[in-house]
This record gives C-alpha cells, sequence and structure tokens, in this order.
C-alpha cells in the first residue's frame, strides 16, 4: 500500500486529504538516522518518505503505480541524490537495494487512487470499473463480468467478509448477461438495490464487495506476504521492520509472520535442522493503534494498527507461505484465457 492507504471508505464523503497514518509511531519504531538506507515498500504520495528523508536517511521508495512514481520525482529530483524511486512491485523490495537499515509498509489503497475516480476504486464517484494498482492485468470488471458465481462468492466472501457473497453473486451473474457491468456506481447500485439498506447501517452495501474486489485483483494478500519474507531477506541484522496495516485480513499475516519468525528454537550443530528455526525476528511490543487524537482528525486511521520487529543475525529462512494462511481463491485471469 502507498503511504496513507487502506483506511480509507471507499463509500463515505469526498475527496480525502493525504495524511500519513500513525507518523509519528511509524518514525519511532523504524529510528532512521542520517547514515542509514531505509526501503518504504508503500510511496504512494510519499508521506512517510518525506519523514524519513528529513531525519537524514536516504530512502529507497517503492510503488507499482506509475502515477505515483511520476507524482514522485519533484521530490527524487530534491532530494540530493537521498532518495531512489522503483517502480515495481514492494513484492520484490530485496532486488532494490542490498542491506537495509529499515523497511516500512504501509498497506492499502492510497487516498490518492480513491480520489481519483478514474482508477475505479471508490463508487464516491462513477469511474471504471478498474481497480487495478498498477494499471495492467486483469481488471475488476473482467473478474465480475466473467468469473463463476461461485468463484465471486468465495472472492466476496474470503476477502470482503460479505456476509450476503451467495447472494450478490448470483445476483451480479443474472444482471451481467442481460448487461455488462462496466462502471463503479452501476456495481454500487446493483448492489444496494438487491442486499438492500438499513436506516442503521454505517457502510454502504457494496463496500465489502469493493473491497474484495480491489485486494483480490491486486493480490495484496499474497503481495504482502511476499514483501515480508522479502524484508526478512532484505534487513541488516538490527534492522527495523515496521508495517501498518488497515483491516485484520492484513494484521493477521503480519501478525502471524512476526510470530512464527520470532520463535525461540535456536538450533545446534548436533541438530542442524533446527538452525533453520532460529528467531530471525524480535518482536517489539504488540499491535499499535492510532491516538484519539488522531482518529478525531483523521477517521482513516480508526482500524490501523502498527507492528514492528527487529531482524536478528540469523539467515533467512526458506520460503514457507503456509505460515500465512491465505485463502486458495481462484485464478485471477478471466474465464476465457483460463
Amino acid at each position: 500500500m502507498m503511504a496513507g492507504h487502506g483506511g480509507d471508505s471507499p463509500a463515505v464523503g469526498g475527496p480525502a486529504r493525504h495524511i500519513p497514518v500513525l507518523l509519528a509511531e511509524v518514525l519511532v519504531a523504524l529510528a532512521p538516522t542520517e547514515s542509514e538506507v531505509v526501503i518504504d515498500g508503500t510511496f504512494g504520495a510519499g508521506g512517510y518518505t518525506r519523514a524519513i528523508l528529513e531525519t537524514g536517511a536516504s530512502v529507497v521508495a517503492v510503488d507499482r503505480d506509475p502515477d505515483a512514481i511520476a507524482a514522485g520525482r519533484e521530490l527524487e529530483d530534491a532530494s540530493a541524490g537521498k532518495l531512489r524511486l522503483v517502480h515495481g512491485p514492494f513484492s520484490q523490495l530485496d532486488e532494490y537495494a542490498e542491506q537495509v537499515d529499515g523497511v516500512v509498509l504501509d498497506i492499502g489503497v492510497s487516498s490518492m487512487q480513491l480520489d481519483e475516480a478514474g482508477r475505479g476504486f471508490s463508487f464516491r464517484a462513477d469511474g471504471p470499473l478498474d481497480m487495478r494498482m498498477a494499471q495492467a492485468g486483469a481488471s475488476a470488471a473482467d473478474v465480475v463480468n466473467s468469473f463463476k458465481p461461485g468463484d465471486l462468492a468465495r472472492i466476496f466472501g474470503f476477502l470482503g467478509e460479505e456476509r450476503h457473497a451467495g447472494r450478490i453473486a448470483r445476483m451480479i451473474e443474472k444482471r451481467r448477461d442481460a448487461r455488462p457491468f462496466t462502471t463503479t456506481l452501476d456495481l454500487a447500485n446493483a448492489i444496494e438495490a438487491h442486499i438492500g439498506r438499513g436506516p442503521k447501517d454505517k457502510i454502504h452495501p457494496a463496500t465489502r464487495v469493493f473491497q474484495a474486489l480491489r485486494i483480490y485483483v491486486n493480490d495484496e494478500l499474497g503481495e504482502l506476504a511476499k514483501a515480508l519474507l522479502a524484508a526478512e531477506r532484505v534487513l541488516k541484522p538490527g534492522g527495523r521492520l515496521v508495517v501498518v496495516t488497515f483491516h485484520s485480513l492484513e494484521d493477521r499475516i503480519v501478525k502471524r509472520f512476526i510470530a512464527d519468525r520470532s520463535g525461540n528454537a535456536a538450533g545446534s550443530r548436533f541438530m542442524p535442522e533446527l538452525r533453520e528455526k532460529a528467531p530471525t525476528f524480535a518482536k517489539q511490543g504488540g499491535a499499535v493503534a492510532a491516538s484519539d487524537a488522531e482518529t478525531e482528525s483523521n477517521p482513516r486511521a480508526r482500524s490501523a494498527k502498527l507492528r514492528a520487529a527487529v531482524r536478528t543475525e540469523a539467515p533467512a529462512r526458506r520460503e514457507d507461505f503456509s505460515i500465512f494462511g491465505l485463502p486458495k481463491l481462484p485464478d485471477i485471469r478471466p474465464s476465457a484465457e483460463r
């Protein structure tokens, strides 16, 4: 995610002003100094990167959204060589630098992306049903208009925790036969008309479906898991890993990774199979939430959680995605390509 991601509700209000979430807490956990190099794996609007540069540290800032990279070029030019922008997925962050002192990740969709109707992340305004962070590959419209109802229901249920997942999937199948879904408001309005909205409902009935589609189209959970493993490989001993998440699916992945990597099995030369289990991180406290003052001034911070860990001297472990508990979901390619 880019700086200030994930916490935006796609259903509420007008354009959100970009405010880096948990910025003070991120800087405390990251503790950057003038001689250090930090990877900001989710550059976005550059909120964290600017604050890190102000400490004198150098930053390698990564984003798969070409618009974010283009918007950051002025900051890069003004950094006197302290900032290097990289267009690419943060799952490959260990390919963009060698042994660094810190990695910070802010998971989800950026306020910039939500505010631009043409990107199709939000239904605050009508726009194409797109949602692709990298602006390439299968779009949300491809998924909605071609996936089987059972696959759609799994996506909505697992990634959106939508209790009406089956009903919505069946409605989509019936409606798209007559007229495919092409815009955000078309899908949002169809879901609202089918499910209804009670007077006490705090969020729009389509919010969870939009969340699920965005996470699925961009493989956000898989990318996060790969990024955590990449951070393990690229961080120096004593290097800090700081991750800000905005909902339970993301936080669960980070929590499981830190718990697995901060275990106590030390291994020995007599039992070499245990060496791989030597702790690669030391957990730094528990989850940190935004203060009441921050959530009052920035509602996007309400669901934010920060988790941090410090890299040990143990070698990085072999990749094992089973520790993350990722849901098994259908192939991202539209059915015509499968």
